[in-house]
């Protein structure tokens, strides 16, 4: 596989170092980093194309980090937390982190999340510019360049929101479900997932419209699901 190169923040060694390991063993690069402000330092001398990302560190937390990377970034971040409670994920996920992994966890299912961002972020495959492009009246998605244009003006979606989109637009008019589009996007079984897929609808609607109360493209059919207008 080609070679890529994951960031692993957080504040114990131990947990550091073991991640290191399996991710290694799966043929990542693997870079390190002790808190917020560290992992800052290291994205700006590297070329990084995922992140995980402690919540709790010194110096600079996660959530503080997360923003801090999304001024400048699209990259996939991973939120590591002990904390297990809904509110504190959908917190995590609404700050612009892609997913969330609850400690204790087993190093194979990181493993296993971290491979699943990275399909989504890394190209696959070779597009020509027609192909490649999905366009909505005003809106359009660029699938090779990963990049969403609204009126000709450039719009930052993190790679979950990019992914949610493209389902949405590639499918435009096609109710889906809340379920059906976190599997589709997460490749996993729906379990709590109303909470974790608003939130990321609302930060798409708050990017992509005008007046998100009264949305030209992402549209709610109550009690079904989201669809984006033809």
């Amino acid at each position: 596989m080609a070679e890529y190169t994951v960031l692993v923040t957080d504040d114990d060694q131990d947990i550091r170092d073991g991640i290191e390991i399996y991710l290694k063993n799966e043929g990542y690069n693997v870079l390190k980093a002790a808190d917020g402000l560290e992992a800052l330092e290291i994205l700006s001398e590297n070329e990084v194309h995922l992140i995980i990302l402690d919540i709790m560190m010194p110096k600079m937390d996660g959530i503080t980090a997360t923003f801090k990377i999304r001024e400048e970034r699209n990259i996939p971040i991973i939120m590591l937390s002990a904390k297990a409670e809904d509110s504190d994920k959908i917190h995590g996920l609404s700050v612009g982190a892609d997913d969330y992994v609850t400690k204790p966890f087993h190093p194979m299912e990181l493993v296993a999340r971290v491979k699943s961002q990275m399909r989504r972020y890394v190209k696959l495959g070779t597009y020509n510019e027609q192909q490649s492009k999905i366009a909505v009246q005003g809106l359009v998605l660029d699938q090779e360049s990963k990049e969403v244009t609204l009126d000709g003006e450039s719009v930052k979606l993190t790679p979950i929101e990019f992914k949610i989109t493209e389902l949405l637009m590639a499918n435009a008019g096609r109710v889906f479900s809340i379920q059906e589009i976190y599997e589709r996007v997460w490749n996993e079984p729906a379990y709590n997932a109303e909470n974790i897929v608003a939130v990321h609808i609302r930060k798409i609607r708050e990017k992509i419209e005008v007046d998100p109360k009264n949305p030209r493209f992402l549209k709610v059919v109550w009690g079904i699901g989201y669809k984006i207008e033809k």
